[in-house]
């Protein structure tokens, strides 16, 4: 049984042990964790140590977590916090990893280990922000008080608080390391504007008369109806903080030390802090290893969303993929789309493609996107976007998140809402509210969520124009524009602090987060910049979603980039440990295991020793899998 302890007075407990530090800062870098120093509310800490419960699966295990259905609620209408949080634990764990039979999780590589320990809730919020972002750090019981280490890591994508469990929970955990995350902002923290009903810090739903209690609670007009959700709704940008949202999860990591062993009076120079994340948590990791204060010792960064000054950015090429893609895929072979034909049309109508049929067309789509950098495997791995209309939705999000714009205030009219079976907004249930915080990805579409678009019309491409005023928010002369492209502006990331080890991993692949417009150009910039101490894996065959692995069609052509994130953190913590050289830079060429064939550790080539090439103007070794 899960036990679970509330702290009214969570601000005064949390903020005596950071004051602590001021009090008793003797080095530099117990004055870094002061410096900038966060207040936590909403302290809720538990125990999970019981025969069914632990930190890193909830006591689910393996088997557990590859059932399809979700862990049961007694009451689906009012789930319990314990309830919440194993389902949660469940939804992100099958959002990351590759957990399928075959698939070679917890076999070949990464662990679902049990871990009994406590965990530690709060809400974090950077100076300026209009909301909080949450900050958690789970303490095994193995956590050695004499040799401490902490993980530090950001949610994926947008999701929740556990977004990161399969990533740095998975690695940290089993080695008795604390882990402290953050969801940076975002997370599945929506709330209903119809029933005003937002997520307490334990997911159990309330008011707005919960105060500061709720994770959020939406700037709307009077009358709005539907759903709001953080990362679009905040009017913070949160993508602009990532960095700060990392390190205060580190200084709550470091909180939570001192109340757990008070005689020890932990700084940052005292504990090994190493940083990882993937996607959205990756580029976060990055941006916090620009702060040249001298308080973490490493960073893995696996297919980084990041920006480099000069490089296109991600609302760049997602709204130009949102509007070309369904027309230029075929030209790959790729089945087209139910509206292909009818997208390369209305592009020509718009003048976006030329050619006077669908087949010229198409490969004038084509040529528009290899030009503007994507790749043809990039491309390949990019039409399960389409398929899942997964650009409309990114692009929907972020416009109104680096715009800054709150409630009914998008540009382009985009709003969320629960449908009837005719299409129509209507009220969410009960049950449907409770499950949104253990399930929600972040980002609607989803968990009965659509994305209502005002402009979409009754052709057969119904979203073209909402998509067009997407793009138009990029390369358009008007205030909205300037306003979106503003906030993009604030996003460009700096090289990482002098000396500190940094380690990029990226498949070749990568159909969301194309490496060719992140990862490489972050890379050669440090390189430029003298950091020697940045690392590079370019991962042939491995694209943005260890997940969809699970199905046998993705399963044949990629391998899972996990496993090299593990082994780069491996890497890096021989490193710290012994003075062991970094791994060298790397194109890796591991051998997909083809149609019905279980994953073999000699499918992944993993690198162990460093040599000497080229990729993208870096020193590299290649590393090829055994036949």
């Amino acid at each position: 049984m899960t036990s679970t302890s509330y702290h009214p007075l969570s601000r005064t407990l949390l903020l005596l042990p950071a004051l602590a530090l001021v009090a008793c800062a003797t080095s530099g870098r117990q004055e870094v964790a002061s410096k900038d120093m966060a207040v936590f509310d909403q302290l809720r800490s538990s125990e999970h140590r019981a025969a069914d419960d632990d930190l890193l699966t909830g006591g689910l295990g393996l088997d557990g977590l590859r059932i399809m259905v979700p862990p049961a609620f007694a009451d689906a209408q009012a789930p319990t916090p314990a309830e919440l949080r194993r389902r949660a634990l469940w939804s992100s764990w099958r959002g990351i990893a590759d957990l399928a039979p075959g698939g070679g999780y917890a076999e070949l590589y990464g662990s679902v280990a049990r871990v009994p320990g406590r965990e530690f809730h709060a809400h974090a919020r950077v100076p300026g922000a209009n909301q909080p972002h949450r900050v958690m750090v789970q303490l095994p019981d193995a956590f050695d008080a004499d040799e401490p280490c902490m993980v530090v890591t950001a949610s994926s994508g947008s999701r929740g608080i556990y977004g990161s469990i399969a990533v740095a929970g998975a690695w940290g955990l089993p080695k008795g390391c604390a882990v402290a995350y953050t969801d940076k902002g975002a997370g599945a923290d929506y709330f209903d504007l119809d029933a005003q009903m937002g997520h307490r810090a334990d997911g159990t739903l309330a008011g707005p008369d919960g105060g500061d209690a709720l994770a959020f609670v939406p700037d709307a007009p009077a009358g709005a109806s539907g759903i709001a959700f953080k990362h679009a709704h905040s009017k913070d940008n949160p993508e602009a903080d990532w960095g700060r949202h990392v390190r205060q999860a580190a200084q709550f990591g470091l909180n939570v030390l001192n109340q757990a062993y008070p005689d020890r009076n932990y700084g940052f120079d005292d504990v090994r802090v190493i940083a990882v994340g993937v996607s959205n948590g990756g580029g976060a990791v990055l941006r916090a290893a620009e702060d040249n204060d001298d308080w973490l010792d490493a960073v893995v960064a696996g297919e980084p969303n990041v920006l480099v000054n000069g490089v296109r950015p991600l609302y760049d090429i997602t709204t130009e993929a949102a509007l070309l893609m369904p027309c230029a895929l075929p030209v790959l072979g790729i089945p087209p789309v139910p509206y292909a034909d009818a997208r390369c049309a209305t592009l020509k109508a718009a003048g976006l493609v030329n050619g006077d049929d669908p087949a010229a067309q198409r490969q004038s789509a084509y040529d528009t996107l290899r030009k503007g950098g994507w790749t043809d495997d990039a491309l390949r791995a990019a039409s399960m976007n389409v398929a899942f209309d997964l650009w409309r939705g990114i692009g929907a999000t972020y416009a109104s998140a680096y715009g800054r714009y709150g409630v009914d205030g998008h540009p382009c009219g985009y709003r969320y809402a629960v449908q009837d079976a005719q299409g129509r907004p209507r009220a969410a249930t009960a049950s449907e509210r409770a499950a949104w915080w253990s399930e929600g990805s972040g980002i609607p579409p989803g968990n009965a969520i659509a994305l209502l678009d005002p402009k979409a019309g009754d052709g057969a491409d119904p979203a073209f124009a909402g998509l067009t005023c997407l793009r138009a928010l990029w390369d358009g002369q008007d205030s909205d524009a300037n306003r979106v492209r503003k906030g993009i502006a604030e996003l460009h990331s700096a090289t990482p602090r002098p000396g500190l080890p940094v380690i990029v991993v990226h498949g070749s692949d990568d159909g969301l987060v194309p490496l060719a417009f992140t990862s490489a150009p972050y890379v050669a910039a440090a390189k430029a910049a003298g950091r020697e101490h940045v690392r590079f894996w370019e991962v042939r065959h491995a694209q943005h979603f260890d997940a969809i692995l699970g199905l046998p069609i993705y399963a044949a052509q990629y391998v899972p980039l996990l496993p090299y994130v593990y082994a780069a953190l491996d890497r890096a913590w021989a490193h710290l440990d012994s003075d062991a050289a970094l791994p060298a830079d790397a194109t890796i060429d591991p051998i997909p295991r083809g149609a019905g064939k279980p994953l073999d550790l000699r499918n992944l080539a993993i690198p162990e020793t460093p040599g000497a090439a080229s990729v993208h103007g870096v020193a590299n070794e290649s590393v090829h899998a055994s036949p």
